[in-house]
């Protein structure tokens, strides 16, 4: 059986995606198939195709999306034709694949029509949102028959240049060029195909912190109105900044952004007291969306700091909330970042002087304890944090992912890159293999992950950073799915069940 069969309309399109697969050698399992222009042509194409483990469809589209213009790549999320619809899944995947193969791809709905589309028919496919047009791919998305599927559509007209006109041309050449970078791609979706089982990590995603964080910005800018300011991300995902800036959150860097007098939300991850002192100077509506659990390391950084004692913060350099807790003891507090760093960070300490140490509430947990105990063992009588520092979602997420890690061949870690809770994520699961360590990846989302991590990957272990949304672990998944048959498992080594207050400003 071939593994994959990629159909084209026309004979330029199908030499342009075979030249794109030479030497054939290197690709011995994928077959281009013209199929004709037309629906009438690709149904009688289809009938005849042989066995494939997968089908693609590719070649020239009309744009009905204005962003789109000659040249762009649209992966179809779905194909629709004649009130009915196919779901393309692996869409991001293959997406994200051929961006970072340099082409101007994005994702969204692809219409098949009888004919070719013009005029106030055009307009009337982009208001029910198709961001293009062809006349071939539902045909074959009906003869996959459920096998994985794609359809690739290379733009080369545009609702302000129809095809019918000679400035069509240079769109032409342009999709043309655009083809013979695609069929690769598709050769390494293919190679991807198969069936595969997901271990979830649970818990995962959004911790009780994050969700009371995301809560206080959303309840003030229905208290308040737009704009209601925040100062740095208020949690460290760029997907949870973009919802929230379309809401009416604007945020900044600095409070010298922000306008005298306006609402201001400070992130969980807290601030250092002068942070605090400049927003009343400028008279700011402060909300605070501080953590808990970081607010109580602020409080034993304080409580320390009150008796004379040297503050050993572990943690890591330039991160909002070491920042923040080190502002609490000026002069008091020293970073440590590694058990190298221990014997060098208290260089000079006057001879009597307490020892007390803190830990940031995102770290690794073994690492973290392997530094306190490098302190200890430097200083004895060093006291500790009345109970762990880290917080309980962190240790939660690092115990579910060690139990999904010990039976992957590849680990997922769904945050973003600024994200420290995701980042000792992917280090307790690369440490984590029975027999070797997995593979193991930091995505954004279903479009960061790479085709070539799937290959002859069987079982992929799946989590999520507490600051990351729930709904983007279901995206993953959902393309996953659209590479073959998925078996998806849960893996839970506890319940959570946390509640924090919210602030009073923002209370119902």
């Amino acid at each position: 059986m071939t593994g994959l069969i990629v159909c084209t309309a026309l004979g330029m399109e199908a030499r342009a995606v075979a030249r794109g697969l030479r030497p054939a050698r290197d690709h011995p399992r994928v077959r281009v198939f013209r199929i004709g222009m037309g629906p009438e042509r690709a149904a009688r194409a289809a009938a005849l195709l042989p066995p494939a483990a997968a089908l693609a469809v590719t070649g020239f589209g009309g744009a009905l999306h204005e962003g789109l213009r000659p040249g762009d790549v649209l992966v179809a999320t779905e194909v629709r034709s004649g009130g009915r619809v196919w779901p393309c899944p692996s869409a991001p995947l293959l997406a994200g694949e051929l961006v970072r193969a340099g082409l101007p791809a994005r994702t969204g709905p692809l219409v098949t029509s009888p004919g070719i589309v013009t005029g106030r028919a055009r307009l009337a496919l982009a208001r029910e949102g198709a961001c293009a047009v062809d006349m071939e791919s539902a045909l074959i998305a009906e003869a996959a028959d459920g096998r994985p599927f794609a359809a690739v559509r290379v733009i080369v007209d545009t609702p302000g240049v129809p095809l019918v006109n000679p400035a069509t041309l240079g769109g032409a050449l342009a999709a043309r060029r655009a083809l013979a970078r695609i069929g690769p791609v598709l050769a390494r979706w293919a190679a991807a195909v198969g069936p595969r089982r997901v271990l979830l990590a649970s818990p995962r995603s959004f911790c009780a912190g994050v969700e009371r964080a995301i809560e206080i910005v959303e309840r003030a800018l229905d208290r308040f109105g737009a704009p209601v300011y925040v100062r740095k991300q208020i949690v460290h995902n760029i997907h949870v900044v973009r919802d929230l800036e379309r809401l009416g959150a604007v945020f900044v860097d600095d409070l010298a952004e922000v306008p005298e007098g306006a609402v201001t939300v400070f992130s969980a991850h807290g601030v250092a007291p002068a942070v605090r002192e400049e927003a009343a100077r400028r008279g700011l509506r402060v909300v605070d969306a501080t953590c808990p659990l970081v607010a109580k390391v602020h409080a034993e950084a304080r409580r320390f700091a009150a008796r004379g004692d040297l503050v050993v913060l572990i943690g890591h350099a330039g991160h909002e909330e070491v920042e923040g807790v080190l502002g609490e003891v000026p002069g008091a507090g020293v970073l440590v970042e590694d058990e190298a760093g221990v014997e060098g960070a208290v260089e000079g300490l006057r001879p009597g002087r307490g020892v007390a140490y803190l830990t940031q509430t995102t770290l690794a947990a073994d690492e973290a304890g392997r530094v306190a105990a490098a302190v200890r063992r430097r200083f004895p009588d060093a006291e500790g944090p009345r109970g762990d520092d880290i917080c309980y979602a962190t240790t939660n997420r690092q115990r579910a992912v060690r139990a999904v890690a010990a039976e992957a061949g590849l680990v997922l870690v769904v945050g973003s890159a600024n994200s420290s809770n995701a980042l000792r994520l992917t280090e307790v699961a690369g440490r984590s293999g029975h027999d070797g360590a997995p593979l193991v990846r930091l995505v954004d989302g279903p479009g960061d992950v790479a085709l070539d991590w799937l290959r002859g990957v069987r079982t992929v272990g799946l989590t999520a950073g507490a600051s990351t949304p729930g709904s983007l672990v279901d995206a993953v998944v959902a393309a996953l799915g659209g590479l073959g048959p998925l078996e998806v498992e849960e893996r839970r080594v506890i319940e959570e069940n946390v509640e924090f207050t919210l602030p009073k400003e923002v209370r119902p």
